[in-house]
């Protein structure tokens, strides 16, 4: 199976937040992850704005490693036109739209898609993606 996960779900395993210990576990279960670079820029936000010093620098640390094991999708032109589609169809976030336009473009049947995002989990399973997270 291949996993598409968020940032609002990758952000767990950094920074101790509500379902942590359950986004470990989703992540865990699947050995093929994939996500964008906006996962990463977006991560990299959130763990500099919650921790720092010894506690940043180890987020960081973990962030890169983890990035190392992943497929990383880097969206080209035909990704954002796809991202841009989803704003109009969906009326979602750019941001969102265009996580899901990186999921769309893997063209994976029954792709697992991690989020805990209830408006990027709602706008994934109208587009077919088996939603997991919160």
């Amino acid at each position: 199976m291949v996993t598409y996960i968020d940032s609002s779900a990758l952000v767990k395993r950094y920074i101790s937040e509500p379902d942590s210990k359950f986004a470990s576990s989703l992540i865990s279960a699947d050995p093929v992850l994939v996500t964008s670079w906006l996962t990463f820029v977006e991560v990299r936000k959130a763990v500099s704005r919650a921790l720092e010093g010894p506690d940043l620098a180890a987020a960081h640390r973990a962030l890169t490693e983890d990035f190392d094991k992943m497929a990383v999708v880097a969206p080209d032109v035909l990704t954002w036109q796809a991202a841009a589609d989803i704003v109009d169809a969906l009326k979602i976030r750019s941001l969102d739209a265009i996580h899901l336009a990186c999921a769309q473009r893997l063209r994976v049947k029954n792709l697992r898609f991690i989020t805990f995002d209830l408006r990027q989990a709602i706008a994934a399973r109208s587009l077919a993606f088996n939603v997991e997270g919160g």
